[in-house]
């Protein structure tokens, strides 16, 4: 008797595009896209032309210049772009009929950000924003574990580096200007909120403090009643660096695993979107939670700009 599964034929591999031609897009994005058996990579465009030709050249895709030819060329696309470039690209991106794998932050700007969700709601594609921590190995099981779990009591997370501390190590990512302008909290700060959430549901309210140099202190209060805290900085002493999520309450005292290299993460993300492509049911992860994280670090934002007047 034959295996139907076994006979059953493969279904197309998914056309992507990139957008974007940074750190990110080289050391991550565009070997994922090149290796993963479900997709076909379908091109790069980016806002350095001579940059965006060098990539495509390193894994034999096609260039393009014009951004609107690429969208005509793919079923999704990929976005390696600094949040408040990537929103409108985005949303030009839906309306053209393609899926969307969106970094995080969706935008620094909520409105931009519910833009993104509504225009892939109106062109029914899928999306899914790229939380390391949702799709990394070694994370995203425990998270959905602890997230089917009862009686937490309160959680704390911290994201501590060094990018900005004068005299540590040098790092691509430290030239980036979206990250000098916006700090730690718009950059890991979503990382934070997608695990907190996940687990403990929606926020209702944030508090924000300032700590030194961009660090900065948020108090979560989730709709359930469970409050949670998350520290977050760029400019700690190196010794002081690290990353970490713990839950607490009736379940124990439960710390977040290690959660892997960056490149499993990405191709565990494109897997999702080919999933929410071809079953049709959005991701948890989608544009919709994606507006919502900065809805959360936009009033943190306006907190912490309040109080420096």
């Amino acid at each position: 008797m034959t295996d139907a599964s076994a006979t059953a034929p493969r279904p197309s591999p998914l056309r992507i595009g990139l957008l974007g031609t940074g750190p990110w897009a080289v050391a991550a994005h565009a070997p994922a896209l090149a290796a993963h058996p479900g997709v076909a990579f379908a091109g790069v465009w980016g806002r350095r032309p001579e940059a965006a030709a060098a990539l495509a050249a390193e894994h034999s895709v096609p260039v393009h210049e014009d951004v609107d030819e690429l969208f005509a060329a793919c079923d999704a696309v990929a976005f390696a772009l600094p949040p408040d470039v990537q929103a409108p690209l985005a949303v030009r991106a839906a309306a053209a009929g393609c899926h969307l794998l969106l970094d995080k932050p969706v935008a620094t700007d909520p409105g931009r950000a519910r833009e993104v969700a509504e225009a892939a709601r109106r062109a029914g594609v899928a999306s899914v924003v790229f939380f390391t921590l949702r799709f990394a190995p070694g994370t995203a099981a425990w998270i959905d574990r602890q997230a089917a779990l009862k009686g937490w009591f309160t959680a704390r997370a911290h994201w501590l580096g060094a990018l900005f501390t004068p005299g540590a190590a040098p790092s691509p990512y430290a030239a980036s200007p979206w990250r000098r302008e916006k700090g730690a909290l718009w950059d890991v700060g979503p990382h934070a909120l997608s695990v907190l959430l996940a687990v403990l549901g929606e926020v209702e309210r944030v508090t924000a403090a300032p700590g030194p140099g961009d660090t900065v202190h948020l108090v979560l209060r989730h709709a359930s009643g469970v409050s949670a805290t998350a520290t977050l900085g760029f400019t700690a002493p190196e010794a002081a660096t690290g990353v970490s999520v713990e839950f607490l309450g009736e379940p124990g005292v439960v710390p977040m695993p290690d959660w892997g290299g960056a490149d499993e993460s990405f191709a565990a993300a494109l897997d999702a979107l080919l999933r929410a492509v071809r079953e049709g049911v959005p991701h948890p992860c989608d544009a919709g939670f994606g507006a919502r994280v900065t809805e959360v670090l936009a009033e943190a934002e306006r907190q912490l700009g309040e109080g420096s007047r």
